[in-house]
Formats: C-alpha cells, sequence, structure tokens
C-alpha cells in the first residue's frame, strides 16, 4: 500500500473535460437521477494540509459499492428544507441524451443534484443539449426565470451559445480559438495540461534547475509532455530535455544532467521508468499517476490531484455524499465537477463576476475566475509513500 504526504501547489488553468470522457478504463455506470448519491463512506482521517515544509499523511482512499439503477427523467433537485423552493432558479444544459456525452453528463448531473440537495440555495432546470436548437433552449430557460446557466459540456454548445448569453453562463468545457468574448460566459472544467503546467510552477519553486520529461508514444502523454515544455521554456526562457520511453539505448548522460524528472505516463509505465532511474532524481507527475490501490513502486513521486480524492476529510468535502455507484477516478471527476459548477453558479447569481475576485474553496480545487474568463484551479500536491509497515 500507498500512502501520501501533501502540501498545496500553485495555480492551474481550468480546462474541459475531454481527456476524461475519453481515458476512462472502464464504462461509465450510470447512475440514477432520483439515487446518485449516498453519504459520504468512512474514509481514513487525513489532516488539513499544512504547508511543504510540515507535509501530513494520507492513505489511498478505498473502492466505492456497487452500481445503481440506470437513470430516469426525473424533476431537479429538491431543496434541502422539505416544501421550501429557493429562489433562485438554476438552468443546466448537458447533452444527457448525446450517445457520446450522455453518460458523462449524468455524472456531471448527479454530482450537481448532490449538491443542490445538500446545500438547498437553488433549484435545478435541466435541458437536453441538442446541437440543432441549442440556442433557442438557451434562451427558454433564461425566458422560464433562470438567472444563472450552467453548461454546455460540448465545445460546439458553446459555440452555439456563445452569441445568446444574456446572463451568467458557467459552460463546463474550454472555450474554442476565436472565440467572441463574452463577459458573462465563463469557463470550468478539467484537463491535464493544466496541471502539467502547475507542475512546472512547482518544481522551480522546488528550485529544479534542469528538469527532464519523459513522455510515452501515447498522444495523451504527448500532450502533457509538451504543456509542461511550453511552460517551463516561458517561465525560465530555455526547453527542458525531452526523452521517448521505453528508452532505446543507454541515458547515462542525460540523466546525469538532469535534477529531477517530469513523467507523462500511465502507472505501469512509471512504475517500469522510476526502477531504471538514479535514486536520488526527484520525480513529478499529475493526477493521471493517481488510483485507488497506488503501487508502492510509485513510492516518493510526488504528484497533484483534486481535494475530491487527496483531503475527504476537509469540511468543503466531506459536506458533499459521495456517488452511489461504482465508478473509476477519471469518471468521479466529473462528479465532482458537477458539485463545484453548483456551487459557482450559486455564487454567480450574487454580482457581476470579476476576474481575481470570484474565488471558491472546491472539491475540485481552490477556483478562481481569470483574467481570460476561466476558472484557475490551485491542486494539493502529495507524495506517494510507503505506509508505516513499510509495505
Amino acid at each position: 500500500m500507498v500512502g501520501t504526504l501533501l502540501a498545496w501547489g500553485t495555480l492551474v488553468h481550468a480546462q474541459e473535460p475531454d481527456y476524461i470522457i475519453q481515458s476512462n478504463a472502464a464504462p461509465l455506470n450510470p447512475l440514477s437521477v432520483s439515487q446518485t448519491a449516498r453519504p459520504a463512506a468512512a474514509t481514513p482521517p487525513v489532516p488539513v494540509p499544512q504547508p511543504a515544509s510540515a507535509p501530513v499523511s494520507q492513505p489511498a482512499p478505498a473502492p466505492q459499492p456497487a452500481p445503481v439503477p440506470p437513470p430516469q427523467a426525473a424533476p431537479s433537485a429538491p431543496p434541502a428544507v422539505p416544501g421550501a423552493k429557493p429562489a433562485l432558479t438554476i438552468g443546466v444544459l448537458l447533452p444527457t441524451d448525446s450517445p457520446d456525452f450522455g453518460e458523462a453528463a449524468r455524472v456531471v448531473r448527479a454530482g450537481m443534484d448532490a449538491a443542490a440537495a445538500t446545500d438547498g440555495q437553488a433549484s435545478l432546470e435541466y435541458v437536453d443539449e441538442e446541437p440543432a436548437d441549442l440556442a433557442a433552449r438557451y434562451r427558454a430557460l433564461v425566458a422560464s426565470g433562470a438567472r444563472v446557466i450552467v453548461g454546455p459540456l460540448t465545445r460546439p454548445g458553446i459555440s452555439a451559445i456563445a452569441a445568446h448569453v444574456t446572463v451568467p453562463t458557467l459552460a463546463l468545457n474550454g472555450f474554442e480559438p476565436g472565440l467572441k468574448t463574452n463577459p458573462r460566459l465563463l469557463s470550468l472544467s478539467l484537463i491535464v495540461e493544466g496541471e502539467a503546467r502547475q507542475v512546472a510552477h512547482l518544481m522551480r519553486d522546488d528550485g529544479r534547475a534542469n528538469p527532464l520529461v519523459v513522455s510515452t508514444a501515447d498522444p495523451l502523454s504527448k500532450r502533457l509532455a509538451q504543456a509542461f515544455v511550453d511552460e517551463w521554456r516561458k517561465q525560465t526562457g530555455a526547453a527542458p530535455a525531452v526523452l521517448a520511453w521505453p528508452f532505446t539505448a543507454p541515458m547515462t548522460d542525460t540523466l546525469a544532467h538532469a535534477d529531477s524528472v517530469f513523467i507523462a505516463m500511465t502507472p505501469p509505465e512509471a512504475a517500469a521508468l522510476k526502477a531504471a532511474l538514479p535514486g536520488p532524481l526527484s520525480v513529478y507527475a499529475t493526477s493521471q499517476l493517481d488510483t485507488r490501490k497506488p503501487d508502492a513502486a510509485l513510492a516518493g513521486i510526488r504528484f497533484i490531484d483534486m481535494p475530491w480524492f487527496l483531503m475527504p476529510e476537509q469540511a468543503q468535502v466531506k459536506r458533499y455524499p459521495r456517488p452511489s455507484a461504482a465508478l473509476t477516478m477519471q469518471t468521479e471527476r466529473l462528479y465532482a465537477l458537477g458539485i463545484d459548477a453548483y456551487r459557482l453558479a450559486v455564487l454567480m447569481a450574487k454580482g457581476k463576476p470579476v476576474p481575481g475576485m470570484l474565488k471558491l474553496s472546491g472539491v475540485t480545487g481552490d477556483l478562481q475566475l481569470g483574467a481570460d474568463r476561466q476558472f484557475e484551479r490551485v491542486l494539493p500536491l502529495a507524495v506517494m509513500m510507503p505506509d508505516n509497515n513499510g509495505q
């Protein structure tokens, strides 16, 4: 078993959820709209993280229970107080009927329903993100009294409604290049390229000067490596050394020059690479390396991930129920995204969103609206390590 040490990281730009939808190791397990969440399961205690100089220990979380029946069409999530209808209505555009994105959309919806049932500050009105008449559906939600809109989930959907945005709107994906700016249109999303940029900052803060980037032929790995290289060059003016795994020849000189390694690969690949690296080299990674049962061979690797997984006992995390279906970690990130989307929508209804001022201590990270109208995230840093028995 491998536990973790925790500290806090630096800003990472919000991104789209496409990689999560595309890279699941198992099919998404549908969630019932009327039975989307269960009370939080007992988890090992995790103190609130201290500064990097004084981290705290956390074991890996346990797997979730068996899945529940498939979703049904149902009304919006009920308020926390029975019989009391919140004054705020949040309209939600999600592609729940889409053959490609429907299951992911239902997981996001489950997270939003869980947050609405817990906080009771707003009711949710759902409309399917149907590409054919999405702008008309958006306008209908606004006309029905929705003061804030969450969605769309897809980039084409965001482009379709961008010119029609008249109330604060939180898209759940990144903006297409060249999309005309609308001050009411914001973005909250998840992707690991932003995490790679954050790790570049962390390594600089740790005093690393000569990082080595190791990636594989996998497209996602290449995207991660490129994001790190671009950010490192932006910070330092110099490009880090890059190697492809598996190595085709001895890399003694390259490894001797490096003072740290950023890896963009799966846990099994990372375990094999780590065995081939000199012991003193510090290794860094993104949440791609986080699993429910970490390999002991990964001990010592520094990685970042959302508080939903790394700090389940923190107040803003444990107040929300865990999903009642057994989900992959990648899929469960979308559930957490739904929780924070609901919470941000409530904040957006209270006044004009101002970059640098609109903030939330969320389950996906500490969120802050950037100048580009996209939310940035601060993610905790964890270090994988053997448990107290050395296993």
